[in-house]
This record gives C-alpha cells, sequence and structure tokens, in this order.
C-alpha cells in the first residue's frame, strides 16, 4: 500500500493550478471536467502519479468558497533552501505566513504558506530535518 494522494476543495481551479504549477514548481498530471456531476478534477504533483503521493484538486461548479474546517492541517512539502522558498512565494504574490527559521524547541529549519485558498503549506528545508 501507498499514499495515492490528498484532495483539497478550492474555489477557483485555475488560480489554484497556477498556484501549485507556477508558485509552488509542481506540474499539472491530469485535469477533467464532469458536467453530468458538474466538478471538476486536477492533479498536481512533483511526479508522475505512479511515482508519488500527489495533490488532487476539486472544483464544485457555482462553489466560490469553502469553511477550511479545523481538522485540516498542512501539506508538507521538502525544500533545499526555505528562506528561498519564501521569498519566491513572496515574489509571485503567495502569502507566507510564518517565516522560515528553527522550529520551536527544536533544529528543523521550517516556513508556512498559504494557497489561494486559506490550506497550509509547510517547507521543510531537507538538510535540517532531523526533529
Amino acid at each position: 500500500m501507498r499514499l495515492l494522494h490528498t484532495m483539497l476543495r478550492v474555489g477557483d481551479m485555475q488560480r489554484s493550478i497556477d498556484f501549485y504549477t507556477k508558485v509552488l514548481g509542481m506540474r499539472l498530471l491530469r485535469s477533467k471536467d464532469y458536467p453530468d456531476g458538474k466538478f471538476t478534477l486536477a492533479f498536481v504533483g512533483y511526479e508522475d502519479e505512479k511515482d508519488g503521493t500527489v495533490l488532487e484538486l476539486t472544483h464544485n461548479w457555482g462553489v466560490e468558497k469553502y469553511d477550511l474546517g479545523t481538522g485540516y492541517g498542512h501539506i508538507a512539502v521538502a525544500v533545499d533552501d526555505a528562506y528561498a522558498a519564501c521569498d519566491r512565494v513572496r515574489e509571485l504574490g503567495g502569502k507566507v505566513t510564518r517565516e522560515a527559521g528553527p522550529m520551536k524547541h527544536g533544529t528543523t529549519v521550517i516556513a508556512f504558506v498559504e494557497d489561494p485558498d486559506g490550506y497550509k503549506i509547510e517547507f521543510i528545508q531537507a538538510n535540517t530535518h532531523k526533529d
């Protein structure tokens, strides 16, 4: 068994695809409209679905915004340099909610950003991931 994907409901599919591909550097792997169900699915990731875990973005037609819910935590992404990754997110118009730096009570360098729908994404600097 392996983890296939995480699904997020998004209010604007193109805005979300642009964020995950242009700001976070993922690739759009596939996308399909389901007219009978009135929804669109898009899958984005750093690797092909057969090789790694991806994100499924779901847009229910006519829904522009979702409440995030208290059970959702975040998506974690390994980065070479969390400081540079935050700079890039800002340069591309994204929102950094926690600047890069060592985690509290530890040495792993982390940062947090938000996607256009407010979902949190944690950057974990690969060479410091010990905690």
